[in-house]
């Protein structure tokens, strides 16, 4: 089993909106990063463990805990006009976006991204890195179990 971090704008996906839908399940479409297309893709198993990030909103942080329970398949929002995240270049038959369905497991509390940064033990943590602007990242089973601490 491997640990991930999954950003949303709670203005598109909120952890609330995730545990209010049919099965409590979401693909995570509208990934346009190919490392991060590349992680649902080609590392991304069912059972894996998911920190939900708010990001982009007034306090960014770990917002609940979900479990992939899908493998990657092609992103339907690629092929479709209307969407924001249509992709010309893309076809059914050689598809360039993937993604994963994540499905709800609980809500936590806010787990700022201040309050991250003040713990040593999370100073390698991905997303507290400079620069880091992935929306899907791996977290190391140490922090996935410090941050599960402190939860």
């Amino acid at each position: 089993m491997r640990y991930w971090l999954m950003k949303s704008e709670p203005s598109d996906v909120s952890i609330d909106d995730l545990a209010a839908m049919p099965a409590r399940t979401i693909a995570w479409y509208g990934v346009r990063n190919y490392q991060a297309r590349n992680f649902m893709r080609d590392q991304m198993r069912v059972g894996d463990q998911v920190f939900f990030y708010h990001s982009s909103c007034s306090e960014p942080g770990i917002v609940g805990i979900a479990e992939v329970c899908k493998l990657a398949y092609p992103d339907a929002t690629q092929f479709d006009p209307a969407s924001k995240y249509f992709d010309p270049k893309a076809t059914s038959l050689r598809p360039r976006w993937f993604n994963v369905e994540v499905k709800f497991i609980r809500k936590t509390r806010l787990v700022g991204i201040k309050e991250l940064r003040s713990y040593p033990d999370l100073a390698s943590l991905r997303i507290l890195q400079t620069g880091n602007r992935l929306s899907i990242t791996p977290v190391d089973p140490a922090e996935w179990n410090f941050i599960m601490g402190i939860l």
